[in-house]
């Protein structure tokens, strides 16, 4: 261990707060993880559409009425500009803080930091329906069944722009997570918030890390959220990205490495985590989860603008295990991105033999997209969650659906069951197809 590892402050984790379609809270979500529960199903939302079969990863539980009535109660009158994205941070971001058992009235606030990691926040149609039937000509009415002219720029400010919700444009802000997460909890250290989809969550546990190394706060909020369960979004999916398409029960559709996966699940989800300086948690007795040791990130892409998530993801680990000061032989386990897409699976298989060389075929991989679906910005949080739950058990969480190795992705897949092992260090990777990536290296 280099001296500038031994002397700064270690960072732990003492709270999560977790919204997702195995589980809400702590407690729920790591029974859904020993268990090998899936949360991947046929569901009823209206707004999804274009995706096959249905098949997503919902939260059912979290209705516009329990917000209100339970998980959300206090921010009530704020709800109605949160969107759903917004609506499950702050509500992981109560819920962790709650976990970690820290007085609020006892903290110093100005010490008390967010950073906070969302996707780019779409408003549904029905939210700018009359304001661009308004700006057509001739003019008419929304509801009046007439066909609707050609949309009109010039008529925006005169007859398109009154007809909007006054305060549309909070409901949808990528940094209003964080904004509403500081309100609600009176936090008034440093305040930053990241979108880069799913490399987003690393990113926001990795610049959160390094406020608390560095000296400038005592607590910090880190987390990230997104749902990909939208009207725009589920297009948006169907035209861009490989969804899974298969037969069969839906649970068993998301299948990460697998010679017979066929695509993403689209999925929404939150997780928060409550980071501390161990002095500082020490000092009031609290349980630690895990220890933050390094985090990494990387974008590539070159002057054609093609991007390489494959050399991303390489910088990004390298990055974070350099920090941990820890080589790729002390890793436990790795958390992959995972994301069951034939070509990306391949591109991070071969990420993971770049690092890793010889061992790269015996050291554990797990993926849970398997039980919990793609909820963009949400998923590097909800994966370190339930590494660093299950570890706390001895154990690495299972890949759900894996069943036939595919000789284009040469690693050690945990399935079937939960693997024991005594080394707790995980690395937790998370890539966008934009070529951007993000990794955390931690451990029980």
């Amino acid at each position: 261990m280099s001296s500038s590892e031994s002397t700064r402050p270690r960072v732990v984790v003492t709270g999560v707060g977790v919204f997702s379609p195995i589980g809400i809270g702590r407690e729920e979500f790591e029974s859904g993880v020993l268990e090998g529960r899936s949360g991947i199903g046929v569901i009823d939302l209206p707004d999804v559409v274009g995706i096959p079969g249905r098949v997503a990863g919902e939260i059912p539980e979290f209705t516009l009425s329990a917000a209100r009535k339970d998980y959300l109660k206090p921010q009530r009158k704020s709800i109605k500009v949160m969107c759903r994205d917004i609506q499950l941070g702050v509500a992981s971001a109560i819920r962790a803080l709650d976990d970690s058992g820290i007085d609020t009235e006892s903290i110093d606030h100005t010490r008390l930091g967010v950073d906070y990691g969302a996707d780019q926040m779409f408003s549904h149609p029905e939210a700018l329906v009359r304001a661009a039937v308004g700006s057509t000509s001739p003019a008419v009415e929304a509801d009046s069944g007439d066909g609707v002219g050609d949309f009109e720029i010039s008529r925006w400010g005169e007859s398109g722009m009154g007809q909007m919700e006054p305060l549309w444009l909070l409901k949808y802000l990528p940094n209003m997570p964080a904004c509403h997460i500081a309100i609600a909890v009176d936090a008034r250290g440093p305040n930053n918030s990241l979108t880069l989809s799913e490399a987003s969550g690393n990113l926001a546990i990795g610049e959160a890390f390094r406020l608390l190394v560095r000296g400038s706060a005592d607590i910090m909020i880190a987390g990230s959220t997104g749902s990909k369960l939208h009207a725009i979004k589920c297009l948006h999916a169907a035209m861009w990205d490989e969804l899974a398409d298969g037969s069969g029960d839906p649970s068993s559709w998301c299948r990460p490495f697998d010679a017979n996966r066929s695509g993403q699940v689209v999925a929404e989800g939150s997780c928060s985590l409550i980071l501390e300086t161990e002095t500082h948690a020490t000092a009031r007795g609290a349980r630690i989860l895990g220890t933050i040791l390094g985090s990494g990130s990387s974008c590539v892409i070159d002057r054609a603008g093609c991007p390489d998530p494959g050399r991303a993801l390489v910088n990004a680990a390298r990055m974070a295990l350099a920090e941990a000061d820890l080589a790729p032989s002390d890793v436990g386990h790795i958390h992959a991105h995972g994301l069951a897409s034939r070509e990306a699976d391949i591109i991070e298989s071969r990420a993971i033999v770049e690092l890793f060389g010889a061992a790269a075929s015996s050291v554990p991989v797990t993926a849970i997209k398997s039980a919990l679906g793609n909820s963009g910005a949400g998923c590097g949080t909800l994966e370190l969650a339930a590494s660093l739950l299950a570890l706390g058990h001895g154990q690495v969480p299972r890949t759900l659906n894996y069943s036939e190795p595919d000789e284009d992705c040469p690693l050690d897949v945990v399935h079937g069951e939960l693997r024991t092992v005594s080394n707790t260090v995980v690395l937790n990777l998370s890539v966008t197809s934009h070529g951007q990536a993000s990794a955390i290296v931690a451990a029980v």
